[in-house]
């Protein structure tokens, strides 16, 4: 059985969808703040590898574990209804690039694992 991340449309899919994801992100009022003087090139090669490595494809993820990672933006107000939008812009731009439901829900529930670690909880 192929990987999600083969069943997505491998590499070019993924930086299709990154690049997707993050324009919504941005013009998101929800959750644009929390991105204010981040290097958005660094972040889209982070996110990029760190979905390629969670989604089964080839990459090394050498990041900050997502606790230690988002704990500036928990002590900035990062919460749930922010992690909502987030998986709420992540299953938009999937659909968008017409990737099957069945994996639209599957990168929606590992987006949904994630939300204790990145809340700190």
């Amino acid at each position: 059985m192929s990987s999600l991340f083969e069943r997505l449309g491998g590499a070019p899919a993924m930086q299709a969808a990154v690049d997707d994801f993050y324009r919504r992100i941005l013009t998101d009022d929800r959750v644009a703040k929390f991105f204010e003087g981040v290097d958005m090139d660094a972040q889209i090669a982070k996110q990029r590898s760190f979905l390629t490595f969670v989604t089964g494809g080839p990459a090394e993820y050498s990041g900050q574990d997502l606790r230690q990672a988002h704990k500036h933006l928990v002590d900035g107000g990062l919460a749930d209804e922010h992690v909502d939008a987030v998986v709420e812009h992540l299953t938009a731009t999937l659909e968008s690039l017409g990737v099957g439901q069945a994996e639209v829900q599957e990168v929606a529930a590992l987006a949904e694992s994630t939300r204790k670690d990145v809340l700190n909880r």
